[in-house]
């Protein structure tokens, strides 16, 4: 009997042995105290507005952390009840959960019955050592790692911890952000029965989302109610009525950000700062504050794409009209005439490779006129949303936008607003595609002709001809050049002739914020996205700042502001007034390339500048006859910007004249002071050095 006693003694002792070191083994790959001590999930960064809108998220895993006095009550009974409902009595592993999982598993010869705690749960969510796989050996180091947090944590900061991270599907991590994906709502503000949905998809959140199958989601919910009536969490009652409500209220659609293209442009700017500042924007919690302001996103948005519409349906009218080009895109009757009708018209979404070759897309950017702060972007169309943004990535010939830059090198020239050129057929020799000399005849829009014309009169019209004898005879295509680099215009412009129809390609961006220095006196701001960058306890990690210059003369940059109301007031641009009824003091200039293939607006008040482009990606596609930027560009234009002023309140202001531009009086028909034989006269702005005299 003692010998027999011995023996028992001594197998079991060596068991114990083996089982202390195979522990100990184990242990070698755990996290270790320092790690555990240190709860850091990986968060998402969020977007927000100037007014502290959240405009975006940025994340691997959608997860917002937030802290059990955040929670419902309700939330941790239906968590307990369904996951851990000895939670509170036990050290990190239930005992009797773990014999009646093995008696049941031993007896089937599988895994068939669980045994894990939230704290072991939590384990396994947070230390990727610990696995996932099925196994004795990932039980045992769950078990070990789930005691450690226990000892190292409270219960109710380990119920916090599990809520924070566990995943609920749908790429939606913590009881926050799954509030949010799934009922549209905080998580405090979770009814019983939302409680008891959510946590009835934690066994499998796949098989269980409402999203996928909602009978089976209503089936976990009834679960963890009984569960939670139970335990005494709630009463009958409570369990009653919340079994028998039909939701009504999941968010089925995929949120995405509100102003998605201007979160492309900042993600792209802030991958760049993640070395020098030592973040990880899809992991640390960021809060990111910008100067986006989402009224006017919401403005824009709603202007760009009433007249996309329009500028669509045209597009299709004359395309379906076109029967040698509709015939084309047929590709050889791989796509019926009739699917592409259909898809044309909305009624189904367009073939991946139709789209570059048949969707009017659009680019649209406001910033503040005086400090470069970007306000509103769009990179394209809301329903065809992609990564690439036109505002700052989409390089498109200007057209008549670009003369600004023409004028503005004569006005710097000492040129008055006054002289006169001719306005007639001149021929001029450029290179073609295969770089030989051809004969070039440029034509006025209208294939008009006529006198002498002023500065004024041919930036109002938009005259080709007069640009063109500009470039040959007052402000040679290198000065013009040198201009618009000055004024901060960083794309390639070829130095030549055709210069004067703006036919180098350019980024709406910097389109914008060249403009904005009319309305700014001379002084260039760079556009600029963000504010400043806040860690997840809400310490400033960067500020930022843009860059600021003087590229022309207040007095230069205010003729060409008054040249460009004229555009505003009396010419191209005119229907702003007349027909959008934008009464505020503005200058802005229209766009057309060859063919109708572009169609561009930019223009700006003291307050705001704006610019809007339309145009098919693939170049040189026609928007269509007629489809001019007066057309095609300018309401979207007038109506954001007649919206964005009311609803800011900007007062209707004027631009302010400087010290160095006087008004003079001068004759309506020579152009000149005015004589005993003037019928008519009119004001004009000038220079102090080039006003005219009696001698000029």
């Amino acid at each position: 009997m003692t010998k027999s006693f011995l023996t028992s003694v001594r197998i079991i002792a060596y068991l114990s042995i083996l089982v202390i070191f195979y522990i100990i083994y184990l242990s070698r790959d755990l996290p270790s105290l320092e790690r555990l001590e240190t709860f850091d999930p990986a968060m998402l960064s969020t977007l927000y507005d100037r007014n502290g809108e959240v405009i975006g998220e940025f994340y691997i895993q959608k997860r917002v952390f937030i802290d059990i006095e955040e929670m419902p009550e309700h939330l941790k009974h239906a968590t307990i009840a369904s996951e851990d409902k000895r939670f509170y009595g036990h050290w990190g592993v239930d005992l009797q959960s773990v014999f009646r999982a093995i008696i049941v598993n031993v007896s089937s010869m599988s895994f068939r019955q669980g045994f894990s705690t939230l704290s072991q749960q939590l384990a396994r969510n947070l230390y990727k050592e610990v696995g996932f796989r099925d196994s004795i050996t990932r039980k045992l180091k769950e078990m070990i790692t789930a005691i450690q947090i226990e000892r190292t944590y409270t219960k109710p900061e380990i119920l916090e911890m599990y809520l924070n991270t566990v995943h609920f599907g749908h790429g939606t991590y913590g009881v926050e952000s799954a509030a949010k994906r799934y009922f549209n709502k905080k998580a405090s503000e979770l009814t019983v029965g939302e409680s008891a949905m959510l946590i009835g998809l934690l066994p499998s959140p796949a098989n269980y989302s409402p999203l996928r199958n909602l009978n089976k989601a209503i089936e976990r919910r009834s679960l963890v109610l009984r569960l939670m009536y139970n335990q005494d969490y709630i009463n009958h009652q409570q369990y009653i009525e919340n079994n028998s409500i039909i939701p009504d209220n999941i968010s089925y659609e995929i949120p995405r950000g509100k102003a998605p293209y201007f979160a492309e442009h900042v993600r792209r700017i802030l991958e760049k700062q993640d070395d020098e500042l030592g973040i990880n924007l899809y992991q640390d919690g960021l809060k990111i504050h910008t100067t986006l302001d989402y009224r006017l996103q919401k403005i824009a948005e709603d202007a760009v794409m009433k007249t996309l519409k329009k500028n669509q349906d045209e597009f299709n009218t004359q395309l379906f009209q076109d029967n040698d080009r509709f015939s084309k895109l047929g590709y050889l009757g791989i796509f019926p005439e009739d699917s592409v009708k259909i898809m044309l018209n909305g009624q189904m979404k367009l073939y991946e490779d139709l789209r570059e070759n048949l969707l009017v897309q659009c680019a649209f950017i406001a910033i503040d006129s005086k400090n470069g702060e970007i306000l509103a972007m769009i990179g394209g169309r809301s329903d065809y949303l992609d990564q690439y943004n036109r505002s700052t990535q989409a390089l498109r010939q200007p057209g008549s936008v670009f003369k600004p830059y023409i004028y503005t090198a004569a006005i710097d020239n000492n040129y008055p607003v006054t002289t006169q050129l001719l306005n007639q057929p001149v021929s001029l020799y450029r290179n073609n595609a295969k770089g030989e000399k051809e004969k070039w005849s440029p034509k006025n829009y209208d294939n008009s002709t006529g006198k002498l014309t002023t500065l004024r009169e041919g930036l109002r019209r938009s005259l080709n001809l007069i640009s063109v004898r500009m470039v040959q005879e007052l402000v040679p295509p290198q000065q013009v050049k040198n201009m618009a680099k000055r004024m901060q215009i960083t794309s390639p412009i070829r130095a030549v002739d055709a210069i004067a129809l703006g036919t180098s390609e350019v980024k709406p961006i910097e389109i914008v914020a060249s403009y904005a220095t009319f309305a700014n006196r001379g002084i260039y701001s760079s556009p600029i996205a963000i504010t400043r960058i806040e860690d997840k306890y809400g310490q400033t990690i960067k500020e930022f700042t843009n860059t600021q210059k003087e590229v022309l003369s207040p007095e230069t940059a205010y003729i060409m502001t008054n040249l460009l109301q004229t555009v505003m007031d009396k010419g191209t641009g005119g229907s702003v007034r007349w027909k959008y009824k934008f009464t505020h003091a503005a200058g802005g200039k229209t766009g057309t390339t060859q063919n109708w293939s572009d169609a561009w607006f930019v223009g700006f008040t003291p307050s705001i500048t704006a610019g809007v482009w339309f145009g098919v990606d693939q170049y040189p596609i026609s928007l269509g006859k007629g489809q001019a930027g007066s057309v095609a560009a300018l309401p979207a234009w007038a109506l954001f910007m007649k919206e964005a002023h009311k609803t800011l309140n900007i007062p209707n202001e004027p631009f302010d004249m400087p010290e160095g531009v006087v008004e003079v009086e001068i004759d309506s028909e020579t152009k000149r002071l005015p004589t005993s034989r003037t019928e008519e006269r009119e004001l004009e702005v000038f220079l102090k050095s080039n006003q005219p005299t009696k001698e000029k």
